[in-house]
């Protein structure tokens, strides 16, 4: 597949990209250049690679899930300006 000058102008048009058509132009043989990579990288054999997320072995570290500062509502409500039945109160945005 190659890139023309149509191409390059069409992408930028849906992208909203403004560009001259001396950028355009100069964009043609670059973009032109990544397809060829991509076709090269096609090419490889990889018959027998197991698929990875990273190249280095990670592993989550968990903790257990156990809640540590829980049933302070009265506490967490004392710095609201209005409170009402154990909820923060605000005024009505909306009309």
């Amino acid at each position: 597949m190659s890139i023309d000058l149509q191409t390059v102008k069409k992408i930028a048009s849906l992208s909203r990209i403004s560009v001259t058509d001396a950028e355009a132009e100069a964009m043609v043989p670059e973009l032109n250049n990544i397809l060829g990579w991509v076709e090269q990288l096609g090419e490889v054999d990889v018959a027998g690679a197991e698929p990875m997320t990273a190249v280095i072995p990670n592993k989550l570290r968990l903790r257990d899930d156990a809640v540590t500062d829980g049933d302070v509502r009265d506490r967490v409500l004392a710095n609201a300006p209005q409170a009402e039945h154990g909820f923060f109160a605000v005024p009505k945005v909306i009309e």
